[in-house]
């Protein structure tokens, strides 16, 4: 009986064998895979770049520091650690607006002092790389007048459109910041109000909403306005349904609820966008603040015949931080886009425009939204005068860069360098990769470029000295982050 069982086992016995064997030689096969997949990096040394309070380092370089072994990190002394091998979302871009008022008030600087400011912008080698940037459909707040491209009552028909407005200074601007970048220069529009006629206030201003019977002759008008572009050899990228949707503004604004927005898009501007010589242009939903991100995409990506014609959402920071809901989105709705779309530092004042916190503010916003999913951050005005404006409702902001019409002075705050520290270093089809601080006082991101160098970026708010080291894959650099600093460290 037993010798019985024994032989009947026996073809079982070796074909557990030969499964063993083959399942060995799989793994071993998939690590060498891996093990080929994963990126090589010399680790020889980082350049490191710095901008400190109570310095004059503004986007310095510092002398190189070099790499050295380290199996394992400390847990108790700071350290930011880095994992090229796991990656997550890819960059699109940073930048910033180019309203009315950044257009007039540039004109109104001497040529010498606009070439500075389209470099400093602009230039990836000597100033700060913008690469993405907002365009305003007809005007803002940020316009010296309230003004549509076509005011004739039921002009359904568009007959009486006109871009004309734009020639004077908008047009000539954007088309400096285009040929700045060769022609890299991402551009999406938005429009904060339809023409008065077509709204329920009949008032650009002051709210209101956009009239059933003309959804599809505002659909028209963004197709015609990205015609009017395309003439001028400006390519629109995508498109925002509408700036801040629930705001009720003393300056051009229009209400939408989230079934309002998802039924224009689902019905008028998507169909409109798709059957245009311009089926490609991006559509991207709310473009407002942080707090209901998540309700408002969710009412449109749950809705499969609105959600395929969504590219991704838009958001500001307006009204608390809530950077979790940019997770939660992210998380959620994987396939769909996301776009820091506006951010500016408020009340104006010229007495202010050095002060530190502004560069922390943006700083902050930055590493969470890039930490949490967004592909692109872009600022409000790239450029304001010296009241804050021209605002035609004095709803004066600071800007990054502050063009002083009276004296021909450019200041540049410090919140143009700590946005440096990300646009100028982290470029377009950057992966962002695994980073994480041991420290509670050290804020940081890392992604990975095309060209294959690692940008980290690490921001110390904090009131001292912080010694750190930044550890990837067995070795490290000892860095010093001065109080109040940002710094790069871009690692080949």
């Amino acid at each position: 009986m037993k010798t019985s069982n024994m032989k009947n086992q026996t073809p079982l016995a070796v074909l557990g064998i030969l499964f063993i064997v083959a399942l060995a030689s799989c793994n071993s096969a998939m690590d060498k895979n891996i093990s080929a997949s994963r990126l090589k990096l010399n680790l020889k040394n980082a350049e490191i770049y710095l901008t400190a309070k109570g310095s004059d380092h503004r986007l310095s370089k510092l002398e190189n520091s070099e790499f050295t072994e380290l199996n394992q990190p400390d847990e108790h002394f700071p350290t930011i650690m880095v994992d090229p091998n796991k990656s997550f979302q890819t960059m699109l871009g940073f930048g910033g607006a180019l309203t009315d008022a950044a257009a007039e008030t540039f004109y109104k600087l001497s040529e010498q002092k606009q070439a500075e400011i389209i470099s400093a912008y602009f230039d990836a080698e000597n100033g700060i790389g913008y690469n993405l940037c907002r365009v305003p459909i007809h005007s803002c707040d940020f316009s010296s007048e309230s003004y549509a491209y076509t005011e004739v009552p039921d002009d359904t028909l568009l007959a009486h459109f006109s871009i004309e407005k734009d020639r004077a200074f908008k047009l000539p601007l954007i088309k400096r910041a285009i040929s700045a970048t060769d022609k890299k220069l991402k551009l999406f529009a938005s429009p904060w109000s339809p023409p008065a006629w077509m709204k329920t206030n009949n008032n650009m201003l002051q709210g209101g909403k956009l009239k059933p019977e003309y959804y599809q002759t505002w659909a028209n008008y963004y197709v015609r306005f990205i015609d009017e572009y395309h003439k001028e050899s400006i390519p629109i990228w995508g498109l925002t349904v509408q700036n801040e949707p629930m705001a009720t503004q003393t300056w051009e604004s229009c209400i939408y609820t989230a079934e309002e927005e998802k039924n224009f898009v689902k019905y008028y501007l998507g169909p409109t966008i798709k059957k245009s010589d311009y089926p490609d242009t991006r559509i991207i939903i709310w473009d407002h603040n942080r707090g209901l991100l998540y309700q408002r995409a969710q009412a449109v990506y749950c809705d499969p015949e609105a959600s395929k014609y969504v590219w991704g959402t838009g958001f500001h920071w307006y009204t608390g931080d809530h950077f979790d809901n940019v997770k939660l989105h992210y998380e959620a709705f994987p396939d769909k886009g996301l776009l820091f779309t506006e951010g500016c530092g408020y009340p104006f004042n010229l007495d202010s425009i050095y002060v530190w916190h502004w560069g922390e503010r943006y700083a902050e916003s930055i590493l969470h939204d890039l930490n949490n999913g967004t592909v692109g951050w872009v600022d409000w005005n790239i450029l304001l005068d010296e009241t804050g404006g021209p605002n035609h409702v004095s709803n004066f902001c600071l800007a990054p860069v502050i063009g002083n019409t009276q004296t021909d002075e450019v200041h540049y705050m410090i919140s143009y360098y700590y946005m440096g520290h990300f646009s100028k270093f982290i470029h377009r089809g950057a992966k962002r990769v695994a980073c994480s601080s041991n420290s509670d006082d050290l804020l940081a991101t890392a992604f990975l470029n095309p060209d294959k160098t690692i940008a980290v970026v690490v921001l110390n708010q904090m009131g001292i000295d912080i010694t750190y080291k930044t550890w990837i894959d067995g070795k490290n650099v000892e860095t010093v982050s001065p109080a109040h600093s940002i710094m790069t460290l871009i690692i080949k």
